[in-house]
């Protein structure tokens, strides 16, 4: 729980700052954790309907790894407006976009750099013994365990296209 407790300390600061942009930004990253948990707690609940209430609670808390994620996604959302907001002209808006962006990226592990990557995906597609793109799916699933939160999974993805010649 070291992460959401990070998060939730950095909001206090950024309140009491007056940093509206990080606040908005952490204020909308601890509600995708709210809501993951919330997820998480009906799953729970409809598997084991026994539980009390504590202990329900205490089982659906997020790990710091399905925290990434869900940094993961909030910065895929952020990367995905910056593109749309640039190519409709809109520079202000992208800059804010980009302003958050960089807030969100401070939760993320130190992010590997393209060369490991490149290395890490050879390995995979030597390991799956993958050959053409229908391979994909094998070589990324033997990926992910590696680079999850530490690469950009789109840039992952180009890369095994790459390397798998598509």
């Amino acid at each position: 729980m070291a992460l959401k407790g990070k998060i939730q300390e950095n909001l206090k600061a950024a309140l009491f700052a007056k940093n509206e942009v990080e606040l908005s930004v952490l204020r909308l990253l601890i509600s995708a954790v709210n809501a993951k948990e919330t997820e998480k707690r009906t799953k729970i609940w409809k598997q084991k309907p026994e539980l009390k209430t504590e202990e329900l609670i205490k089982e659906s808390q997020l790990q710091d790894g399905e925290i990434l994620d869900a940094v993961s996604a909030e910065i895929k959302k952020r990367r995905e407006a910056i593109e749309l907001y640039e190519k409709g002209g809109r520079s202000e808006l992208a800059e804010k976009e980009k302003k958050e962006l960089a807030i969100l990226q401070k939760y993320l592990p130190a992010q590997l750099p393209e060369e490991e990557i490149r290395k890490f995906v050879g390995e995979a597609i030597a390991k799956t013994e993958a050959k053409e793109m229908k391979d994909m799916g094998k070589v990324m699933q033997e990926l992910m365990s590696k680079v999850k939160g530490k690469a950009d999974s789109g840039l992952v993805s180009k890369i095994v296209k790459e390397l798998l010649g598509a």
